[in-house]
């Protein structure tokens, strides 16, 4: 069932001042719905001004636990009620893993992951009340597969994933629906903003064979087609624990699964050789 211009939701999106956000939340205030904009820069000018008091800009750092319960607190008091949270904040950094330092390594996951965890509970006990309410999470095509210099970024997306999974499981019983929304590419300023480790030369040759594959450019697509297939997703009544984004996400998903599943069965005898169910070592059973 659709709802009515009257009967608008409110959203709560960080990351809301570029890309997949931004869009997001342009799309849902034209749609006639409220909108919490939350932004380490944060801008109500950079929407329309006709959107006027239906736009709630906040400036908000995902990092910081405290700041994120603050924020929420005022979003749910401002418009009276929460009902799409939007977990789009997040940052890229690229590299071999052997070349991280540690700083740069927590970094990355201070974000995709300890960002979204700060929201997720803060937003839980407003949801809870309500007994009503979506959480997306923000994923990446990454967090299908890792590939080489993609390992910290994919493994903040892997982390990411496994707790949505847990929280999906822990919010149905009060009505809250979590998806994980898994995009392909879009033109963002994710590559332009991202960090970079300090080359080591062991890995020029595997560099170089990856520049070779991307001589071409990346082809990606216009954040608004992601904002109005997320727009999709929240009329549905049953939503997906997850979505994927464009059509090179949906064959890779599909491509990696056949391809877990064929070394699953090469494995099989041995994987099932590994389990034989023996009473509590040391207990008196049996």
């Amino acid at each position: 069932m659709r709802q009515s211009p009257v009967e608008s939701r409110v959203w709560f999106i960080t990351g809301a001042s570029r890309g997949i956000g931004r869009a997001l939340a342009t799309a849902a205030l034209d749609r006639g719905d409220r909108v919490v904009a939350a932004a380490r820069t944060a801008n109500a000018d950079a929407f329309d001004a006709r959107h006027g008091d239906r736009l709630l800009a906040l400036s908000l750092d995902v990092t910081d636990r405290d700041a994120v319960i603050r924020a929420v607190a005022t979003a749910a008091e401002h418009f009276g009620r929460l009902d799409v949270v939007v977990n789009n904040a997040g940052n890229m950094s690229m590299g071999m893993i052997e070349e991280f330092t540690e700083d740069q390594a927590r970094a990355q996951f201070e974000v995709n992951l300890f960002g979204a965890l700060w929201v997720s509970q803060a937003v839980m006990p407003h949801l809870r009340r309500q007994g009503s309410g979506r959480i997306l999470q923000i994923s990446s095509i990454a967090a299908l597969g890792a590939f080489p210099s993609t390992g910290l970024y994919s493994a903040s997306k892997f982390a990411l994933e496994g707790l949505s999974e847990a929280l999906a499981a822990e919010a149905a019983g009060f009505g809250i629906a979590v998806t994980i929304v898994q995009p392909g590419g879009y033109w963002t300023d994710l590559y332009s903003n991202m960090a970079t480790t300090t080359p080591n030369p062991a890995y020029a040759p595997l560099r170089a064979e990856m520049e070779k594959q991307w001589a071409e450019g990346s082809i990606d697509s216009d954040p608004r087609l992601a904002a109005e297939a997320i727009l999709t997703l929240v009329e549905a009544e049953n939503p997906p624990l997850r979505l994927l984004l464009g059509s090179m996400v949906y064959d890779l998903a599909h491509e990696l699964s056949r391809q877990r599943t064929e070394t699953w069965a090469a494995w099989e005898e041995v994987s099932r050789a590994a389990e034989h169910a023996i009473p509590q070592p040391g207990s008196t059973a049996g």
